[in-house]
């Protein structure tokens, strides 16, 4: 049942990113970049309110795992960020390591500067953890405003933890987000 609600998401995303008209460059599969983003949109939005049934366990965390090859009881906000990319047909690292998403080649902003571009909906913010001397967690770019962010993420929870209980739409300071990597429409692959 959850497979053909993926199937049925994933044709309605594609027919409603076939009806936008869009002004970006066409990509490889025949989309523009601004139909991508419309697309992963559509996808990241439907999770919103997924909630684990224990500690990183339940249906939908056992398939943002198993995007990435692991199982229930690990973290999952990098799993969510790496299934919705591939349901979406994007490429990006099928990992649940958040560093793993900071490739210098596709990061736009970091540390409250820009590096190429504004960030869009659908690009990924990553939050540095001091404790863990790392990017920690990971979720997508829903909106870039003046001082703030808002976001959609999994593993969080109303006070924006790292280790949450399900898939939120968060509102965040800038000065939170360590980096934010564009991975729809640049093409470069250094790594950080």
């Amino acid at each position: 049942m959850a497979k053909i609600k993926i199937i049925h998401l994933h044709l309605f995303c594609i027919f409603i990113c076939s009806s936008l008209f869009g002004q970006d460059t066409i990509t490889l599969d025949g989309l523009t970049t601004v139909e991508k983003r419309a697309c992963l949109k559509e996808l990241y939005d439907s999770q919103i309110g997924v909630r684990e049934t224990g500690a990183n366990m339940g249906i939908h965390v056992a398939k943002y795992l198993k995007s990435v090859g692991l199982k229930e009881g690990y973290a999952w906000c990098a799993g969510f960020v790496s299934w919705c990319y591939q349901n979406a047909g994007i490429q990006t690292p099928k990992s649940a390591w958040v560093p793993s998403y900071a490739i210098k080649g596709k990061r736009i902003y970091h540390r409250g500067k820009y590096e190429f571009k504004i960030p869009q909906k659908g690009d990924v913010f990553m939050i540095w953890s001091t404790q863990l001397n790392r990017p920690a967690h990971i979720g997508f770019i829903d909106q870039w405003k003046d001082q703030w962010v808002i976001t959609v993420e999994g593993n969080t929870n109303n006070n924006g933890s790292r280790e949450g209980d399900g898939v939120y739409r968060k509102r965040r300071l800038k000065k939170q987000i360590w980096a934010v990597s564009d991975f729809i429409s640049t093409t470069s692959n250094q790594c950080y």
